[in-house]
């Protein structure tokens, strides 16, 4: 490999908002990261349906699609 094009890779604390975190490498620059979804509360993995509606688009589905009643 040629010296000084690659980005450094160090150790990033990943942080979910479910309160788990563990430790990676990456070249994001950064000593910590935070997200929305983690292997612990992913519902692919728990079985367990969550909706993560951050800007309300889950609502504003529901109400361009809701059948409507006569």
């Amino acid at each position: 490999m040629k010296a000084e094009i690659h980005p450094a890779y160090a150790d990033v604390k990943i942080t979910c908002v479910c309160g788990n975190s563990f430790v990676t490498k990456s070249t994001i620059g950064k000593p910590d990261l935070h997200v929305d979804i983690c292997a612990k509360c992913h519902p692919f993995y728990t079985g367990k349906q969550k909706i993560v509606d951050t800007e309300g688009r889950v609502e504003k589905f529901r109400q361009k699609y809701a059948r409507k009643r006569a």
